[in-house]
């Protein structure tokens, strides 16, 4: 008889690191970060945040978005994509995946 396997748990890091390639993947993403000097995006921290509650992840990123970009599709592609990866790859629920376009270009 064999024991059943144990639950999977998966380090924030690991979700964070999905999160952000799964945007990566959308075309209109230019990159995942935060816009402005490099001192506020050396205070402002991560540019990926995950918080896991009641089993649940939820998880904001904050993007550079294509010059020309339709914004509102582009976020919404991020959501899906980032839901998607999440879901499949690590087996587990997606809470909410909140977008924040912090720049365009450059």
């Amino acid at each position: 008889m064999t024991a059943p396997p144990a639950p999977l748990t998966v380090g924030r890091g690991v979700i964070a690191e999905v999160a952000r390639l799964a945007a990566l993947e959308v075309p209109d993403v230019l990159r995942v970060g935060r816009s402005g000097p490099p001192w506020r995006v050396l205070l402002a921290g991560s540019p990926v945040a995950v918080r896991s509650r009641r089993g649940e992840v939820s998880v904001r990123l904050w993007v550079i978005a294509r010059p020309g970009a339709d914004l509102v599709e582009a976020t919404a592609a991020v959501r899906r994509a980032v839901g998607t990866a999440i879901d499949r790859l690590l087996g587990l629920r997606v809470g909410s995946v909140t977008v924040v376009v912090d720049g365009v270009g450059g």
